[in-house]
C-alpha cells in the first residue's frame, strides 16, 4: 500500500489541497490521457467509451485549521476546517504554514494547561491556540497571518496498528477513497465512459462536487467514502467488510445502484455491511439531485477515530472495497 501511504502523508486541508491534486494529477496521466483540473481546482480524469457513463468520487481535502488571530504574545487562535471536536486537539503536534509553503511548528493547548493547571471541564474552540514560541512580531516576520492553515505533522503520518492489517494515519478521510479510485484506474478494463473525480472542499460543505457534475454527464454516479465505525451493536464496524451507504443524513442512494453492488459483491464473495444513519454525508448529496437527477450511491470503508489526527481502518476492508467496484464495473458494462 505505498500509494495509499503516500496518499495520506501529503497536507491537503480544505482549499489547500494543491499537494494532492498534483500527486493525484500524476497518477491519472499513467492510467488515461484525458486529464484535467477544473476552476474549483478538482482533478478530473476520463476514461472514455460508451454509455452510460459512471461517475466516480473521491475527495482529496481533510480536516485542519485555519488562523484566526494572533496575540500580541503570539497565541495563535484557530478555527476548525471540518468538524473537529475540541478535546481531540489538545497537546496535538501541528505546523502553521505560510503562502510560500514554509512551516511554523506548534502545539495545541490552552491557558490552563501551559501553566500547569486542569485542563478546563467543557472546552471550547475558542480556548484553544497554538502555542510556537514566538511573539506575533515574529510570526508575522515568518509570513504567519490570519487566514495561514493549520495542517497535522509527522506525528500522525501513516503507519500500521495490531498484525498489520490495520492501519492508521492522519486524511484517511477520504484518501481511502482517492486510493480506491486510482487503483480501479490502473486496473480499469471496462468498454463504458468513466469518469473519475477527485475533488476539494468536501469537508467544508461538499462544494468540489457540486461544481464538478456542471460540465459532466454521468447517467449514475458512487460517491467512495469512508463512514464511522459503530460499534454499538455492531452497526458498523472494521474488519467486517465494506460499506454500503443506503441512507445518510441527507440522502437516500438510488435503489437500482443499491441491488447492482449488492450483486457485484455477491460474485466475488465479499460481505457488504450496509449502513442506514441519520449522521453525515457525503459528495453524493451535492449530484444526485444535479441536473433534473443522478441516481447515486455511496460506498465504501468504516474508519474508527474519525476526524482526528490519527484515524484507523482494515487493510482488507480496502481491499474488498476495489474487489466490489472492480466486479461492478465488469457487471455494468453488460
Amino acid at each position: 500500500m505505498d500509494l495509499l501511504t503516500k496518499l495520506v502523508n501529503l497536507d491537503g486541508v480544505s482549499s489547500d489541497e494543491n499537494d494532492v491534486r498534483k500527486f493525484i494529477v500524476a497518477e491519472c496521466k499513467k492510467y488515461l490521457g484525458n486529464v484535467k483540473i477544473d476552476n474549483m481546482g478538482n482533478v478530473i480524469a476520463v476514461k472514455n467509451g460508451k454509455k452510460p457513463a459512471v461517475m466516480f468520487m473521491a475527495h482529496m481535502d481533510e480536516i485542519g485549521l485555519m488562523v484566526s488571530s494572533i496575540s500580541k504574545k503570539g497565541n495563535i487562535s484557530i478555527s476548525p476546517i471540518g468538524g473537529i471536536d475540541p478535546y481531540i486537539l489538545v497537546g496535538q503536534k501541528v505546523y502553521i504554514k505560510n503562502n510560500k509553503g514554509k512551516k511554523v511548528g506548534g502545539v495545541i493547548t490552552t491557558s490552563n494547561i501551559l501553566d500547569g493547571v486542569d485542563l478546563e471541564r467543557k472546552l471550547k474552540m475558542d480556548s484553544l491556540f497554538v502555542f510556537t514560541g514566538l511573539d506575533k512580531i515574529e510570526l508575522n516576520k515568518a509570513g504567519i497571518d490570519v487566514g495561514s492553515y493549520g495542517h497535522f505533522t509527522e506525528s500522525s503520518a501513516f503507519c500500521h496498528l495490531g498484525n498489520g492489517n490495520i492501519i492508521g494515519g492522519k486524511a484517511l478521510d477520504d484518501r481511502i477513497g482517492c486510493y480506491i479510485l486510482l487503483e480501479l484506474m490502473r486496473k480499469l478494463k471496462s468498454k463504458n465512459e468513466i469518469i473519475f473525480v477527485f475533488t476539494v472542499q468536501e469537508e467544508m460543505g461538499l462544494y468540489g462536487a457540486e461544481a464538478s457534475v456542471f460540465n459532466l454527464k454521468p447517467d449514475f454516479a458512487i460517491a467512495v467514502d469512508v463512514t464511522p465505525h459503530n460499534s454499538i451493536d455492531d452497526a458498523i464496524t472494521l474488519r467486517s467488510g465494506p460499506v454500503l451507504t443506503v441512507k445518510d443524513a441527507e440522502m437516500i442512494s438510488n435503489r437500482e445502484l443499491v441491488d447492482k453492488l449488492k450483486a457485484s459483491a455477491k460474485k466475488v464473495k465479499v460481505k457488504l455491511q450496509l449502513e442506514v444513519s441519520e449522521t453525515g454525508t457525503t459528495d453524493a448529496t451535492s449530484v444526485f439531485a444535479a441536473k433534473g437527477g443522478i441516481p447515486s450511491a455511496v460506498f465504501g470503508v468504516a474508519v474508527g477515530n474519525l476526524h482526528t489526527s490519527v484515524s484507523v481502518a482494515s487493510k482488507p476492508d480496502i481491499e474488498d472495497a476495489i474487489k466490489t467496484l472492480g466486479q461492478f464495473l465488469k457487471d455494468y458494462a453488460k
